[in-house]
């Protein structure tokens, strides 16, 4: 049974209760000072609250998508896949179509609701390899837009994250396609996947010196695989990029180290520095540069504004980087490239709940940013 399976959740909960009503139970019989008796009431109540912490966990994990798996959640996720195309003749190209699936909450039909198709991209210059969900609107399938072309957005998650969360949990497409039938925004269409590339490593969108080269993955090989497969406007000023928490650091920086590649970019709950810690490892192997140009406030005070347009959220109440975000707006307005926005909530964690509230806002600013028909 997997880490995000129902049952399990259940078992936890159900095993919680027991031994709750048996620590109740048999209490009484307990009660002796003997060593038979003490020990009996450290295990009842070690048991208890192990089934209640799992329990507490398992439904955070379901409703928050941090671990896709026991070998994710115990940090044996190394393998990055292999890809099988099962279609005679299939495509040899850098992305590979896995399976397809409707939009929740829309017709079965692509032409009326979308389709999210899951895929397996290989970097060509990096040799990355990462699955990804990709949502195409209505209209790519409309015949009467058969030669239209569309923007899109490349959507991140958090470290560790799992793509499916953008699709289940935050619910990425369907708010795109509600958005646009509404004429709140353009039809456009998302990649989402996690900054996580070279799992279980925490990379940090870095192009680590000997190692992964996560940013250049990103900032190249991602959108020439997507454009050489799917009908996507090839002006410039045609891609974005959003995320949360890492991947909004990963955002944010991808905009301003690639303005030419990204024309817009939304940090939410965003941090500005690349952290240092036993997930990352050494990320620049002694390079200052490349660990002064990963600090965001750094890079806006000692190079040149990136013409770009950036997008930050944070909320007064829970959320940790509120300070750090008002100075960011501060100096990126001080600039005379960069075009800053902010969304500012009275209150709201660092959590599902608060992003769902911001992305709304965040895909009408976006679409509104790119260019294209």
């Amino acid at each position: 049974m997997g880490l995000t399976s129902n049952t399990v959740l259940l078992l936890a909960v159900l095993s919680a209760v027991l031994l709750f009503a048996g620590t109740v139970w048999q209490w009484p019989r307990l009660a002796g000072r003997g060593w038979r008796a003490v020990s009996g009431r450290i295990g009842l109540l070690l048991a208890t609250q192990l089934a209640l912490f799992a329990s507490v966990g398992l439904a955070a994990n379901q409703a928050f998508g941090f671990y896709a798996s026991w070998a994710d959640l115990f940090g044996r996720e190394t393998d990055q896949g292999v890809v099988v195309d099962h279609a005679a003749g299939g495509s040899k190209g850098p992305l590979r179509v896995v399976e397809t699936r409707r939009v929740e909450g829309a017709g079965g039909k692509p032409r009326s609701g979308g389709q999210i198709q899951k895929v397996a991209i290989t970097g060509r210059t990096t040799r990355i390899a990462s699955p990804a969900y990709v949502y195409l609107p209505p209209e790519y399938f409309d015949p009467r837009h058969r030669e239209r072309t569309f923007p899109a957005a490349v959507v991140l998650t958090g470290y560790p994250g799992t793509a499916e969360a953008l699709v289940n949990k935050l619910d990425y497409p369907r708010t795109a396609r509600e958005l646009a039938a509404d004429g709140r925004m353009r039809p456009m269409i998302l990649v989402m996947l996690r900054p996580t590339v070279a799992p279980p490593r925490d990379t940090e969108c870095v192009d680590v010196p000997g190692g992964p080269q996560t940013e250049s993955f990103f900032a190249k090989d991602l959108p020439e695989a997507v454009t050489a497969h799917y009908r996507v406007d090839r002006a410039p000023g045609s891609w974005g990029v959003i995320g949360n928490s890492t991947g909004g650091y990963c955002a944010l920086k991808l905009a301003m180290h690639h303005p030419q590649v990204f024309a817009a970019g939304a940090g939410l709950s965003a941090y500005y520095k690349a952290p240092i810690d036993p997930t990352t490892g050494d990320l620049f192997q002694g390079d200052k540069t490349l660990r002064d140009e990963a600090d965001l406030r750094w890079f806006l005070k000692h190079r040149p504004a990136p013409g770009t347009s950036l997008l930050v959220t944070s909320s007064k109440v829970g959320e940790s980087n509120y300070k750090a975000t008002l100075k960011f707006i501060e100096q990126a307005k001080a600039t005379n490239k960069t075009r800053i926005s902010s969304i500012i909530l009275e209150s709201g964690g660092h959590n599902f709940n608060t992003w769902r509230r911001e992305i709304p806002p965040t895909l009408e600013w976006i679409s509104g940013r790119l260019s294209g028909p």
